[in-house]
């Protein structure tokens, strides 16, 4: 095969090429395949300019193919060096040898996987997710995902023993892959072979604008595909220093600005109880600058209690406290200063992509902090104060003490002993 490789300009969405392989107007490229046509090629980098490749797979054009473009967006976002073969324009797609691709992705300098490796891997839709996983199931890429792939026993059967691993997602209600197929595809589910199955959704739950799609479906399978993919070739982040940098910049140093560097193009943020936050950069940092960083009183202090770090997320379980001394427009809008000392438990989920923080959802006990500011009156209500952050801190507080009936069962219980 020809050398194809050529230095690239970190972060542009098209590439040039040596001898073997034309550059195109339309930021795509032609890749030489021995002894047949050449293969019709997008490539989309990631912002740092390097990292492992990712073959995209679906056998659809993807000029005009809006789910295509974005996944190539999302998983440049991510980290990847995003390959989008143009399988549609094969006259048998399924038939077209891809292992040349994977040769001409890996050998692209900027594709760089863990431990300096130069690491491809393969993500499908429908027969491309067959396609994929033919590719890991010969050892020619280094792990492969699949949703709604048809014919997978007969990939799975036929793997050998130097298969890579994989991730397969299916629908419970496809009509191309009926629950009878996927029950056969899952007598070859093994260590490296997991297979997830979406629960009440139909084929096509993870393209954006179709009619089957399930967002957190599509949201849950896109976090098992990362965990696949960042646990073969990276690249992986620091998720918990990136989300302690941007609390720093949000309570300490308060710059909105700043803070809105850690977060992706276009974040979101959501404070559940009262819907806060934002969608998009220009919205969010209006929330930031005028109705967040500087609405918290200067006592304010978050003490972790737990920390759960994934794929793409943090997941934080903590006590805010803080004396209400000015108006907290994030938390407790329209509620002028009462001078109270709070203490309420939080839960904040952070999604992360790549090492940017893509969206925060933000729980806490509002009834809690209600009561503890004299607002609400807790007789009568099943709600608590203070109790309910203080027995997180300490678990011997008593249990069950607004459930009236609660000394009863205790007597049924020695009736029934």
């Amino acid at each position: 095969m020809p050398d194809v490789r050529e230095a690239v300009r970190p972060g542009a969405n098209s590439v040039r090429f040596g001898e073997g392989a034309r550059q195109m107007n339309d930021n795509s490229t032609w890749i030489p395949v021995d002894g047949s046509d050449p293969v019709r090629a997008w490539v989309r980098r990631p912002a740092s300019g390097t990292g492992p490749a990712l073959l995209l797979l679906m056998v659809e054009a993807f000029e005009g193919n809006a789910h295509l473009k974005l996944m190539a967006e999302r998983f440049s976002e991510e980290g990847y060096v995003v390959v989008v073969p143009d399988l549609a324009s094969r006259g048998e797609p399924e038939e077209v040898d891809l292992k040349p691709v994977v040769a001409w992705a890996r050998s692209l300098p900027e594709v760089v996987g863990l431990r300096g490796k130069k690491q491809v891997g393969a993500l499908g839709y429908g027969l491309g997710g067959t396609l994929a996983a033919q590719l890991a199931a010969h050892a020619h890429v280094d792990c492969a995902v699949a949703y709604c792939a048809p014919g997978m026993e007969d990939v799975l059967a036929q793997a050998g023993e130097s298969a890579a691993p994989m991730v397969l997602h299916y629908a419970e209600w496809d009509g191309f892959v009926p629950p009878a197929a996927v029950a056969r595809v899952k007598q070859h589910v093994s260590v490296d072979v997991e297979l997830y199955v979406y629960q009440g959704v139909r084929h096509g739950f993870f393209r954006e604008g179709s009619p089957a799609w399930h967002r957190p479906s599509m949201m849950t399978a896109h976090t098992r595909t990362l965990a696949l993919l960042k646990r073969v070739m990276g690249p992986r982040y620091d998720l918990a220093a990136l989300w302690d940098k941007h609390t720093e910049l949000e309570f300490a140093v308060r710059d909105a600005a700043a803070t809105m560097k850690t977060m992706v193009a276009h974040p979101y943020v959501n404070s559940v109880p009262v819907m806060t936050g934002g969608v998009g950069a220009e919205y969010l940092h209006r929330f930031y600058e005028h109705h967040f960083v500087h609405s918290n009183p200067k006592d304010t202090k978050m003490s972790l209690l737990s920390r759960t770090v994934g794929a793409d997320r943090v997941v934080d379980e903590f006590i805010l406290s803080f004396t209400h001394d000015i108006e907290m427009d994030w938390m407790l809008p329209g509620i002028p200063p009462t001078g109270k000392f709070v203490e309420a438990a939080f839960v904040a989920v952070v999604n992360f992509r790549g090492d940017k923080l893509y969206h925060e959802h933000i729980y806490w006990d509002q009834a809690s902090v209600l009561v503890q500011l004299g607002l609400l009156d807790p007789k009568g209500l099943p709600v608590t104060g203070v109790e309910a952050a203080r027995k997180l801190l300490d678990e011997t507080l008593p249990s069950n003490t607004l459930m009236e009936k609660w000394d009863e069962s205790s007597q049924d219980s020695r009736k029934a002993g």
